[in-house]
């Protein structure tokens, strides 16, 4: 629940400097043309302008890609950013051991394994929950004693 909430509320504020910046765009460089064009918009007659709104678009569409990048890589449970990538398989065993990527998060709630080759398309990537992993390691700890 906590990994959804916290795309909702990034993309929140995505949207909302999405939205301050295209107010400050439109109140200040869209200025009124002269009166023999009639009521056009100025995103096709004035080149300045258009190009402000190309940048513009540019910057939102690259923060939208970056929100949503950032949370590919964090843990579905406590939402931190997922730590060691561990390269697993080989390169010379294509069929048999494709090489994979594991991402772990550092308090042990999950992986994440995602294959570095997709000869059959793109993917998904496998959330794997563990259980407190830690507790495992611990009883090993106290039994040595």
């Amino acid at each position: 629940m906590k990994y959804w909430a916290y795309l909702a509320a990034k993309l929140v504020v995505w949207a909302l400097l999405v939205a301050g910046m295209e107010w400050y765009i439109r109140n200040h460089f869209a200025h009124p043309l002269p009166y023999r064009y009639g009521n056009l918009h100025p995103f096709a007659v004035d080149l300045t302008y258009t190009f402000i709104v190309f940048g513009f678009w540019l910057i939102s569409t690259g923060l939208l890609w970056g929100v949503i990048w950032d949370q590919r890589y964090r843990c579905r449970t406590c939402v931190r950013h997922l730590r060691m990538p561990i390269t697993t398989g080989s390169w010379k065993y294509i069929i048999l051991a494709p090489p994979r990527l594991e991402w772990i998060c550092p308090f042990g709630h999950g992986t994440l394994k995602e294959n570095e080759l997709q000869l059959e398309g793109a993917k998904q990537r496998d959330w794997q929950p563990h259980e407190d992993y830690w507790k495992e390691l611990v009883s090993l700890e106290e039994t040595k004693k």
